[in-house]
């Protein structure tokens, strides 16, 4: 049996500034749906098999109370100029060294997979990760 994660609600104040964010992020509109007293929009990012659901009329957490969203990438490098050059201000990277500790700033000395990761935050203050995996993708895009 598959379980395929397809969306997460996101809670935001106000949809419209929500919609362009995460377009100028490079996210697709898939569906933009109004009625009587709701509006729910949806956007994938690229290359995801997973969308977010932002609008209103729907139950919801408190606008900017999620955290630690993971977009993985091959290249944190390359995604992360990418989303600089499109307007989002995104974090330094920063890695998770093997001694136990925090967080330390930098990429993790060998870009070992699932260890870098660089952080953004939508208007709202939703928090996403970029999340290095330069290895792991391309031996099995391969």
């Amino acid at each position: 049996m598959d379980l395929r994660l397809e969306a997460i609600v996101l809670p935001v104040s106000d949809v419209d500034r929500a919609k362009a964010f995460y377009e100028t992020a490079g996210f697709r509109t898939d569906v933009d749906l109004a009625g009587e007293g709701f509006r729910v929009v949806q956007l994938t990012p690229p290359g995801s098999g997973c969308s977010i659901l932002i609008g209103h009329g729907m139950p919801q957490r408190e606008p900017g109370s999620f955290g630690g969203l993971h977009l993985v990438v091959d290249d944190l490098i390359e995604a992360r100029a990418a989303l600089i050059a499109r307007g989002v201000d995104v974090g330094e990277p920063f890695h998770f060294p093997e001694s136990g500790t925090g967080p330390s700033p930098g990429f993790d000395p060998e870009r070992r997979d699932y260890m870098t990761y660089a952080p953004f935050e939508d208007p709202d203050g939703n928090g996403w990760l970029l999340q290095d995996v330069p290895h792991e993708r391309n031996l099995t895009a391969g």
